[in-house]
C-alpha cells in the first residue's frame, strides 16, 4: 500500500488569514493521524506566510507517523530541519516568493550542492527525497546525489488527466521504472486528487508515498476530513 502523507499548509493559511489559532494546526495534524493518515507534510517558506518555523518545532511532538518537511535548502531551512529531525526532508527548488512549487530540481547542474546537503541530513538520520520532473536524465542525476528517494512532480500528469488524456502518465511510468532500477524510493505529489490518485497509483510501480494537501483540504470542505482521508487510503491500497 502506498502511504498517504497529508500536507497541512492550507490549514495554516486559513489560520493565519484571521489571526489567532483557529483552526488549530496541531489538532488537525493529530486528527489526520487518528483518521488513518500515515504522515504529515509541511512546507515552510522563508516569509512564514502559512507554516511558521515554530509550527515545525511544535509538530515534532504531535506527529507519531512519518513527519516530512519540504523546502528549499537555504541556511535557515537546513537549521530548522536539523533541529526538528523529521522522518524525511524533501528538497524543493522553489523561489522565495513562489505561491506553489512549479518545477523539479536540475539534478545535473545542482549535483554538487545537493550531494553536500543530502549528506548532512543523512548524517543526522534524516531520510532524503528530491523533488524532480519525470525526466530520465534528471532521475539519473538524482541517483548520483546519494538521495534516498525522489518525489515525482505530478502537475503535468494531473493537468493532462483532467483533460481526459491518460497518456500523460507515460513519462511517470518510465521515470518510475528507472528509479526502481537505480534503487531510488519513489514518492509523488502536486495536484493529485480523489479524481486522479487511483489511476496514478495503479500505473506507477513501486510508489511508496504521496503527499497531498490542496486538493484534499478542498475536498474535505464538502466531504469531511475523516471521510476524505479514508477515501484516499482506499484508493491507495
Amino acid at each position: 500500500m502506498t502511504k498517504l502523507s497529508v500536507n497541512i499548509n492550507k490549514i495554516a493559511t486559513l489560520r493565519n488569514a484571521r489571526g489567532g489559532n483557529v483552526p488549530d494546526l496541531l489538532k488537525v495534524a493529530a486528527d489526520i493521524q487518528d483518521f488513518g493518515g500515515q504522515g504529515i507534510t509541511i512546507h515552510p517558506r522563508p516569509d512564514e506566510r502559512h507554516i511558521r518555523y515554530q509550527d515545525a518545532r511544535d509538530l515534532k511532538a504531535i506527529v507519531h507517523t512519518e513527519y516530512n518537511i519540504e523546502g528549499n535548502p537555504q541556511h535557515n531551512f537546513i537549521d530548522l530541519v536539523l533541529e526538528c529531525k523529521p522522518t524525511q526532508v524533501t528538497l524543493v527548488p522553489d523561489a522565495i516568493g513562489a505561491i506553489t512549487s512549479s518545477a523539479g530540481w536540475d539534478t545535473i547542474a545542482n549535483q554538487s550542492y545537493l550531494t553536500e546537503v543530502i549528506q548532512e541530513f543523512q548524517r543526522n538520520g534524516i531520510r532524503t527525497s528530491i523533488f524532480v520532473d519525470p525526466v530520465l536524465e534528471i532521475i539519473e542525476g538524482a541517483k548520483k546525489t546519494g538521495t534516498d528517494r525522489i518525489e515525482l512532480y505530478t502537475e503535468a500528469f494531473a493537468h493532462q488527466y483532467g483533460l481526459g488524456n491518460k497518456n500523460g502518465i507515460d513519462p511517470y511510468v518510465e521515470a518510475a521504472k528507472l528509479a526502481n532500477k537505480l534503487d531510488l524510493g519513489i514518492n509523488a505529489g502536486h495536484d493529485l486528487s480523489l479524481e486522479n490518485i487511483q489511476f496514478f497509483k495503479q500505473n506507477i510501480p513501486g510508489l511508496l508515498e504521496v503527499s497531498i494537501g490542496h486538493a484534499l483540504i478542498a475536498e474535505a470542505l464538502y466531504l469531511g476530513l475523516d471521510n476524505v482521508v479514508n477515501m484516499y487510503l482506499n484508493k491507495l491500497k
